[in-house]
């Protein structure tokens, strides 16, 4: 289908946002009653884009409706065309009031508490009325988020080179490092070798998570075996528990327990993992450029991270 005059007049965005939402609740009833529409209003829009476009966009099923090819081809230029009217509407915003505003960006929990959480603090002293929208977690779900344009960018350590999809430009390089609760009876030891570790009580997050596989990779790229984990968890909170008895070991980047502050119920122990840095750096979408609001951001998180980037 030629893209021209006849299909840029009728193509309307309202049916191209039905369309999307239709594909996020899974069927045109759920789209419905999220849109405050009726469902036959929703089924005509769908119609005529089919009809419009001279293609299926969805498989109808009594699972509910799913996109075929041509439909997921749409909705994804659907993200980028909502993203840039959002955009213009951010940029008129600063443009009439650099003081407000929002921030939409990702990062992994120990980012988020290490150097996204003192940028906050000083630029919500500074400009009281800018919203920060923040989503922490996984960095394959983070990475979806930043594809489909909901953020503007993630700050994270990287698990391999930017896709063709991304840009990346690198903070510092970081090592890992064993931490112990102060309690421990290990954090007043001056030198430690791995082999006196192994039989501690460990707790990690699992393997097949994103930081799990680089901590397990970490161990085999040094030369080391992985230890026994003793509690796998996903939650920090149990973590910090389980260190807090004095007890349990674990495996964290090296700028969590030194960025914003130290943090004095947690000792580094004295081992190192030989000749493994993993770089942290700011991803964005190639070939998109930040909103003002977030290259301030990114201006101050490279002011954060600056006394880590002299150490790399």
């Amino acid at each position: 289908m030629p893209w021209n005059n006849r299909i840029r007049r009728r193509l309307k965005l309202h049916d191209l946002d039905i369309l999307m939402a239709v594909v996020q609740a899974g069927g045109m009833g759920k789209a419905a009653i999220q849109l405050n529409i009726s469902q036959p209003a929703v089924s005509k829009a769908i119609a005529d884009l089919e009809q419009m476009l001279s293609v299926k966009l969805l498989n109808r099923s009594r699972r509910g409706a799913e996109p075929t090819s041509y439909g997921s081809a749409l909705i994804k230029r659907g993200f980028a065309v909502f993203d840039e009217l959002r955009r213009g509407v951010e940029d008129i915003d600063f443009l009439s009031d650099p003081t407000t505003g929002q921030i939409r960006m990702a990062a992994p929990e120990p980012v988020a508490a290490a150097i996204i959480s003192p940028v906050i603090d000083q630029m919500s002293r500074r400009y009281p009325r800018i919203d920060f929208h923040v989503i922490a977690g996984d960095l394959s779900m983070l990475y979806r988020q930043l594809l489909e344009r909901k953020i503007e960018f993630v700050i994270s350590r990287m698990l391999g080179p930017a896709t063709e999809e991304q840009s990346a430009e690198v903070l510092f390089h970081d090592p890992l490092v064993v931490i112990a609760g102060k309690n421990n009876p290990l954090t007043r030891r001056r030198k430690i070798s791995f082999s006196e570790l192994m039989d501690e009580p460990w707790t990690v997050q699992p393997t097949d998570t994103g930081f799990g596989s680089l901590a397990a990779e970490t161990f085999r790229a040094a030369g080391l075996a992985l230890p026994r984990l003793t509690v796998a968890t996903t939650s920090f909170n149990l973590r910090s528990e389980l260190l807090e008895t004095g007890r349990f070991l674990t495996v964290v980047p090296s700028f969590s327990v030194r960025l914003p502050r130290p943090h004095p119920s947690l000792k580094v122990l004295p081992v190192e993992f030989p000749n493994v840095r993993h770089q942290v750096a700011i991803i964005t979408l190639k070939g998109l450029s930040l909103s003002p609001l977030a290259q301030l951001f990114v201006e101050n998180a490279r002011a954060v991270a600056r006394p880590l980037a002299n150490k790399s």
